[in-house]
């Protein structure tokens, strides 16, 4: 593009979605007005990227005459000036360049452009010069819908004529041309639909919700309820009343592609469903949707993580459902926790955020335990609804049969349960058919070559597979180290085992295998929670999957068949994960009223944890569970940041590390721990080192880090530097 620049060109700071810390300076146009928020096409090198025109100046060192032009102003309404703010915020909280955290917000460039009318017909008046059956059709069907316009296609499917009609009857002029506008994603919700009869206690809860979004300004309420309480019917209604206000509102979900039950609660409740934003949506339809918040003519979306980032011009209330959940936490390029960026994103929007969910983080309880959130409590089941019987199966006196996995008195429940044409439920969070093949001649472990982990059985496929990084190879015959036949053993269950186990069990049962890597994928797990709801099943054995807030009305038997598991490791939130997940899958029993029963297995039944969910006291797991979090110096009471050092080499990845150790600033207050190989040593053939800075929660721990990583090493060669701040996972 050509540019007579003159002699002082108007000039314009730009943010464009490259890893770069500072927006870039571009020339204007003669003709083109730019203000921040702008969308915009510019030149970068060779190609031409979208980028938008940014608050914070570009780079006043070069000459303006030298700068390239801006190639184009695109057709869409700006991102408003909170949205912009919470872009640098997050940049500057996560120690990410604005420009990565930029890219989740420009992830449909094909948005920018307004999408095209379609051609279409309107009924223009007249009569034909010969009226056969199939013409009367066609006009027996406009008459009905008087004005409308159709397309050529769809008025003939809808008449049941071949689409050679409908064009003779426009060259006849009985239809004239027109332009047909894009057609919405969803319709718009309508708050005012009657809603289902709330409890007493539903309908408390509900009016403070409402009370927050019509009161207006900032404010984070705490949802706290017992799994089964009716939370989602409770926020619905704040959902209505920011709608009545004429506010778009986002829902944050941990599996969005796992919740079609919750779209079609939402649908009889608001007359429509609300958009949904998640990686499993086809490009054209992202870009549909991301259009189409911009533009405010989508009022709500349901969505993962990244639908933080979506362009809304008048959003008033964000929901982030199920708030506990370790997938709001984004861990690859850019480390965020969308749960506390949703926080931040309402406090800079000045609108209310609901956070919900019947186990929340101690970070949350402690906020609203100090009056930092408004704790919003439903401490009882909704309806008919009670909760399950609790009991703890000690495996030490209890064994399984030799060769098995579930001990008899988890068996004699299940059998009980399922002769009453009930349901039952086995949960063990490992998929596969074991964690582990061994040789047992010579004691040789099958392990990735690319990853520090056991490859895991899939027996169902034939294959032993990484969980890391995907790899996957045959299962052997026979021993890769000393060729040794039929001598390889599972050892431990995974789901495909216990479902092996169940089918000897109960050889008429019904059983249906749920995992998240399932052959079939998001649609095949869908139909299976369908199936189970409508009790289409007598046993479900599944992983985590389950634990997503799932109604099954004829569930009375749920059994955790390895309550241990997840204590076994150093993670400093291993009891606090335990405690919700297990909490969350007994919770599954008894949904909508009568006995039912959750029997957990476990060789440490005097754990604490364990204790604490089959007494149902939740209260003395939250109050120990924060009195050693605050005793030990940990998040919530102090701040973490996790350095992961990466290389393709061991020995290069080790020196980066300990280079970058030595370069740390002196601190009174901040300790850095490490480096230290990490738990996971290898991922995906990279060499991991790590590094933990511990502080006091009011430190300035980025102002720190940002000079310790100025005066530190560059990376080089094929070393990786990431910086995870309040890291969720210590792997």
């Amino acid at each position: 593009m050509e540019l007579d620049l003159g002699d002082k060109p108007e000039t314009v700071s730009v943010l464009l979605p490259i890893p770069a810390e500072r927006a870039y300076s571009y020339a204007v146009p003669p003709g083109l007005t730019l203000a921040p928020g702008d969308y915009v096409q510019v030149p970068l090198g060779p190609r031409k990227v979208a980028a938008i025109v940014w608050d914070s100046p570009g780079d006043d060192e070069v000459d303006p005459i030298k700068l390239r032009p801006v190639e184009q102003k695109f057709d869409c309404p700006p991102l408003a000036r909170d949205m912009r703010k919470f872009i640098d915020w997050l940049a500057a909280y996560t120690l990410s360049p604005p420009g990565m955290v930029l890219r989740s917000v420009l992830r449909a460039p094909g948005a920018l452009d307004p999408e095209l009318p379609l051609d279409g017909i309107r009924f223009s008046g007249g009569e034909p010069e010969r009226l056969t059956d199939a013409r009367r059709r066609v006009l027996e069907v406009v008459a009905e819908q008087e004005g409308l316009a159709w397309t050529r296609s769809g008025l003939a499917n809808v008449a049941g004529v071949s689409a050679s009609v409908v064009e003779g009857l426009q060259k006849q002029g009985i239809f004239e041309p027109v332009l047909i506008p894009p057609a919405p994603v969803v319709a718009k919700p309508l708050p005012d639909t009657v809603g289902p009869d709330l409890s007493e206690q539903q309908q408390k809860a509900a009016t403070l919700l409402v009370e927050s979004v019509e009161t207006g300004g900032f404010e984070t309420c705490l949802l706290d309820g017992i799994t089964g309480s009716g939370k989602t019917e409770v926020y619905f209604e704040a959902i209505a009343a920011a709608l009545d206000r004429g506010k778009q509102v986002l829902i944050l979900l941990p599996e969005i592609a796992l919740t079609a039950t919750f779209l079609e609660r939402f649908e009889q409740r608001f007359g429509a469903p609300p958009a949904q934003w998640h990686s499993g949506l086809a490009p054209r339809m992202r870009e549909r949707v991301w259009r189409q918040v911009a533009t405010g003519q989508v009022r709500v979306v349901a969505g993962a993580r990244s639908a933080l980032f979506l362009p809304f011009p008048e959003i008033g209330l964000i929901i982030v459902d199920e708030e506990h959940d370790s997938a709001y936490k984004q861990e690859d390029r850019m480390f965020y926790s969308a749960r506390d960026m949703a926080v931040v994103r309402a406090s800079i929007g000045s609108f209310p955020c609901i956070l919900s969910s019947a186990t929340p983080s101690v970070e949350s309880r402690v906020n609203a335990e100090a009056g930092r959130y408004r704790h919003v409590r439903m401490d009882e089941r909704h309806g008919d609804a009670v909760l399950p019987d609790l009991d703890i199966i000690d495996m030490r006196k209890n064994p399984p049969p030799r060769g098995k996995f579930l001990s008899p008195i988890l068996t004699d429940a299940m059998k009980a349960a399922v002769g009453r044409g009930e349901q039952a439920l086995l949960f063990l969070n490992r998929r596969g058919y074991a964690p582990l093949t061994l040789c047992r001649v010579c004691g040789f472990r099958f392990e990735c070559r690319n990853c520090s982990a056991w490859l895991v059985e899939h027996r169902f496929r034939n294959q032993l597979q990484c969980h890391h990084c995907g790899h996957s190879e045959p299962t052997p015959e026979a021993c890769s180290n000393c060729g040794t036949l039929d001598h390889l053993v599972a050892c431990g269950p995974g789901v495909e085992r216990l479902a092996e186990e169940v089918d000897e069990t109960f050889p008429d049962a019904r059983i249906i295998v749920l995992s998240s890597d399932m052959l079939g994928g998001v649609n095949r797990l869908r139909l299976e929670l369908e199936s189970i709801a409508k009790g289409e099943a007598d046993i479900v054995i599944g992983t985590q999957v389950v634990a997503k807030g799932h109604n099954f009305p004829l569930m009375t038997c749920v059994g955790v068949v390895d309550a241990d598991l997840g204590l076994a490791n150093g993670d400093p939130r291993a009891a606090e994960r335990t405690f919700q997940l297990l909490s969350q899958v007994t919770g599954r029993a008894g949904r909508v009223g009568g006995k039912s029963i959750g029997l957990m297995q476990s060789y440490a039944p005097e754990h604490p944890v364990i204790q604490a969910i089959a007494s149902g006291d939740r209260e003395a797991f939250y109050e120990r569970e924060i009195a050693m979090r605050k005793s030990a110096g940990l998040p919530p009471f102090a701040r973490l940041v996790s350095i992961i050092v990466s290389a393709l080499d061991k020995r290069e990845a080790e020196s980066h590390a300990r280079a970058i150790k030595l370069a740390a600033p002196a601190s009174a207050e901040a300790q850095i721990l490490g480096p230290a190989e990490a738990p996971m040593a290898l991922v995906r053939g990279r060499y991991r080192y790590r590094l933990l800075v511990h502080a006091p929660r009011a430190f300035d721990v980025q102002s720190y880090l940002r000079s310790w990583m100025s005066a530190g090493p560059r990376e080089r060669g094929s070393v990786r530097v990431q910086i995870d701040v309040d890291p969720q996972s210590f792997l």
